[in-house]
Formats: C-alpha cells, sequence, structure tokens
C-alpha cells in the first residue's frame, strides 16, 4: 500500500516547546524541522507534512475563532491527507476534541488531539511518545480505509474518543480520563486497538464542517447554600441563550421553591437549561429520585452521562444553527457523535 500522508496541525502548548540550552527559558519548536529534532519519526511508515498557527497560543486562550481555523485547515486538506493530528495545549484539549466533533460531519479518517505535560525538549519529556504513537494511529488503515474514522485524544498510552474526555491531572503524565466510556486503543509492547468501542458510521455524503457556534451560554455549579440572587444573575444574563447545570449525583438539586420557580421562569422564556452530573463519572437520570423530578417537569434537558466538555460544546453547536424549541431537547438528548450513551 502507498504510505499515509499525516498532517501535523500545531496550534501551540507545551508540546511545541524546548528549552534554550543557554538560557533554560522555553521557546516555541519549529516544526518545519520535526525530522531533525526527532529522527524516530523517520521508522513510522508514512509521510508527514505541518501547518501551524501564525501564532501559536496558549490553549487557555483557545476560543470559537480558533476552533473554526483548525476545522477549515482540516477541510482544506481532507482530500490531500489520510489522518490529521493536532498539537494542542492540555488544558482545554477536552473542550478542543468535543467542539470539532460536532464541527466535522460526516468525518472518515482520524483526527487526533495530543499534547504533553513537559516540552518536546525536555530529557524526561512525554511529548516525544504522544506524538509518534498519534501519527502512528492516525496512518492505521485497512486497505486504504483508515481503522480510526473519529476526533480522539491520545495520551499517555490510551487514546480516548475526544467528547468523551476530561483533564484529571494538571502534574501527572496520565492527564486525562474518559470515565463513561471505554478506551478506543491501548498502547504498550504492540497497539491494541479496541474495535468495537470505535465509531463504524460510513456516510453517503461528503465531509461537512460546521463552524457555526453560539458562545451565548453559561454553566452553573449548584452548591450547599446557593443563594437567590446569584442564581437569578445568572439566569436574567443579557443575552443568555443555554446553560449547562452542573446538579448533584444522577441529576438531583435543592427543592427550594425560589429554585424551581427562578429555573422555570427561565424556560418559559426560552432559555435551555441542560442539566449534567458533577460526579466525574455516572450519569443524569431525572425523576429516579424526589430531587430530580421536579427539574424534569419544569422542562430541564438531561444531559445524561455527558461531559461538562461535550455538554459545552454541543449547546453552542446547536443553539448556533438555530434548532427549533420544539425540537432542541430531541437533539440534545441523542447521541449525535458519540458523546453520549
Amino acid at each position: 500500500m502507498d504510505k499515509q500522508n499525516i498532517l501535523l496541525i500545531y496550534t501551540g502548548g507545551t508540546i511545541g516547546m524546548i528549552k534554550d540550552a543557554h538560557t533554560g527559558t522555553l521557546k516555541a519548536f519549529d516544526f518545519d524541522s520535526l525530522l531533525i529534532k526527532i529522527p524516530e519519526i523517520r521508522l513510522l511508515d508514512c509521510s508527514i507534512e505541518t501547518v501551524s498557527f501564525e501564532e501559536p497560543i496558549d490553549s487557555s486562550n483557545m476560543n470559537p475563532n480558533y476552533w473554526q481555523a483548525i476545522a477549515k485547515i482540516i477541510e482544506s486538506n481532507y482530500n490531500d491527507f489520510n489522518g490529521f493530528v493536532v498539537l494542542h495545549g492540555s488544558d482545554t484539549m477536552s473542550y478542543s476534541a468535543s467542539v470539532l466533533s460536532f464541527m466535522l460531519e460526516n468525518l472518515e479518517k482520524p483526527v487526533i488531539f495530543t499534547g504533553s505535560q513537559l516540552p518536546i525538549g525536555d530529557l524526561r519529556t512525554d511529548a516525544k511518545e504522544n506524538l509518534i504513537t498519534s501519527i502512528q494511529l492516525a496512518s492505521l488503515h485497512n486497505n486504504g480505509i483508515p481503522i480510526i474514522r473519529e476526533v480522539c485524544l491520545y495520551f499517555e498510552y490510551k487514546l480516548y474518543r475526544g467528547n468523551r474526555t476530561t483533564k484529571i491531572n494538571a502534574e501527572h503524565f496520565e492527564a486525562f480520563d474518559s470515565p463513561n466510556y471505554p478506551t478506543l486503543a491501548e498502547s504498550g509492547v504492540h497497539l491494541k486497538i479496541n474495535h468495537e468501542f470505535l465509531r463504524k458510521e460510513k456516510f453517503e455524503e461528503a465531509l461537512i464542517v460546521r463552524t457555526k457556534l453560539d458562545t451565548n451560554i453559561g454553566v452553573l455549579k449548584l452548591f450547599p447554600g446557593i443563594s437567590e440572587p446569584i442564581v437569578k444573575a445568572v439566569l436574567e444574563t443579557e443575552n443568555l441563550k443555554g446553560l449547562i447545570l452542573e446538579s448533584y449525583g444522577s441529576g438531583n438539586a435543592t427543592t427550594d421553591a425560589w429554585f424551581i420557580n427562578q429555573l422555570g421562569k427561565a424556560i418559559s422564556k426560552g432559555l435551555h437549561i441542560i442539566n449534567v452530573t458533577q460526579c466525574s463519572g455516572g450519569s443524569v437520570i431525572m425523576g429516579q429520585y424526589e430531587t430530580s423530578s421536579q427539574l424534569k417537569e419544569i422542562g430541564v434537558i438531561s444531559g445524561k452521562d455527558i461531559t461538562t466538555e461535550a455538554a459545552v460544546s454541543k449547546l453552542m453547536y446547536l443553539i448556533g444553527y438555530n434548532i427549533k424549541p420544539e425540537e432542541f431537547q430531541f437533539y440534545f438528548e441523542k447521541p449525535l457523535r458519540g458523546e453520549m450513551t
């Protein structure tokens, strides 16, 4: 078979830094000299090209404009490459992987996000393994057909579905987890691909890139003693169209009359409120307990086992495309890219 063509997209982040041997300061890595800095890449049976943001950014500055830029790079190069590896800072990587999964409709090629906890030039870096294995995973194919055909995230020997991930540690190399969905692949002496968990959809239509996102949303995390003025201020935020409500356990919240009334009033005015759990794993099951049955009655939408990162992304995506109010709950509670069970 012909060599697979892989495009590396560098957005910024720790993985793209090297330490100046004289000053000790970190500076951006020139990815045009990738093969010189990481000669092991020559052993991979693929051809690699690179493209970088004109000004690489810290992932804390990631926003919809940069998401659109990543999506457009993939769109314009889609027919010329077999897979894509996006190098990204780890802090907001789960958000970016989630939103790209919604933006890239009918995706039939791998888009793998990766990064590192230590710069690529550090003696103890995790960057080389993450980068090399991500490229290898993006190159996997069966008779020219990519084995992985979705947006993923690779970190510390594990490949995850991107919109199922969350960052769990700022210090350890094992920085990510996928609490409600199994790993797609594991890297050891051999690459173990968990084929049964991969997306296998085949699409008749070509790739469609959806770039409309509406950022007029918010996240409200409940805590014991939360006050009415705080909740009211959030719900009455100007131009607010959607709200992620981080509730307790399986979707529970206080049953105080003022709280239920405030939410009900906001929903009646057209605000979409999504119930997700604060727990790292598990699912919202509204109506299981009395403390969630009232939320269901007033029209709060169940986020099921979606992560907050994916809920934020999906809410921006659906509001951006002006889904009809009477259909909004149906589309949010329906898995669109494997983001919920």
